[in-house]
């Protein structure tokens, strides 16, 4: 039902920016929640974002606010994370993750609450 695919990863120096995208290329008519999820080396899974893909305001880790933003093109069933200003710490692969749509409001960045995963994209950032 749902199939997601990231990409837009890579290098950057510090203070660059990346976008990523998440494609869901499966098939669903249902409005979903969506986040962003990052885990680098020894550390363990963290929210970055997240957002009801039929509607609302996002949420965000306090480590990213002010400087990455989670928006959606419904039409390109796909949702994207700009990330702006970045630095060192947040290199890390980062995870495109769909729940059902109560997870947004009620358990944002709980990894187990997330039913399909991308293979995740890894972005790198240098000093």
């Amino acid at each position: 039902q749902v199939q997601l695919v990231e990409s837009g990863g890579g290098s950057v120096q510090a203070g660059g920016s990346l976008r990523l995208s998440c494609e869901n290329s499966g098939h669903t008519y249902s409005r979903l929640c969506m986040g962003w999820f990052r885990q680098a080396p020894g550390q363990g899974r963290e929210g970055v974002a997240a957002i009801y893909t039929g509607g609302g305001s996002p949420y965000y880790a306090d480590s990213v606010k002010g400087r990455f933003t989670i928006s959606q093109d419904n039409d390109k069933n796909t949702v994207y994370l700009q990330m702006n200003n970045l630095k060192p710490e947040d290199t890390a692969m980062y995870y495109c993750a769909a729940a059902w749509s109560w997870v947004c409001g009620a358990a944002w960045f709980d990894s187990n609450s997330y039913n399909y995963w991308g293979q995740g994209t890894q972005v790198t950032v240098s000093s």
